[in-house]
Order: structure tokens, then C-alpha cells, then sequence
């Protein structure tokens, strides 16, 4: 079984997708754990890869994903 890590936390779910996204047309298998609390919408989304693909994800996101 692997073992998951988080490489992105954001408290915009449109953000954490567009990770998702990003990452899986490099090939990566992320998936969006949300960790809102529903009664109080207070809370994250975190993006997550397995953990052999720690590394070349992070990579990514700092050198080609920009958020303003």
C-alpha cells in the first residue's frame, strides 16, 4: 500500500485543483483530501502524492505553477 504525503495546502479548492490537474499531465497521480469542516467552513484542501513522487511534484509546483 502507498503511503500518501502532502506537497500543496490551500484554502481554495479551485487552487488545489488546478494542481491536481498540473500534476496529472506530468504523469503524477495526486488526489485533494479536504479537510474543511463543513459546519464552519473553516479548514484546507491539501494535494497529495504518493510518497516516490514526493519530490518531482514539488519540483513542479515551485518552478511552473504560479498563483497571483
Amino acid at each position: 500500500m502507498a503511503k500518501w504525503q502532502s506537497i500543496f495546502t490551500t484554502d481554495k479548492l479551485y487552487r488545489a485543483e488546478i494542481v491536481k490537474d498540473f500534476l496529472s499531465d506530468q504523469q503524477l497521480q495526486p488526489i485533494i483530501v479536504d479537510k474543511k469542516d463543513s459546519a464552519y467552513q473553516l479548514g484546507h484542501f491539501e494535494v497529495m502524492v504518493t510518497s516516490d513522487e514526493v519530490l518531482r511534484a514539488i519540483k513542479i509546483i515551485e518552478n511552473e505553477i504560479k498563483f497571483e
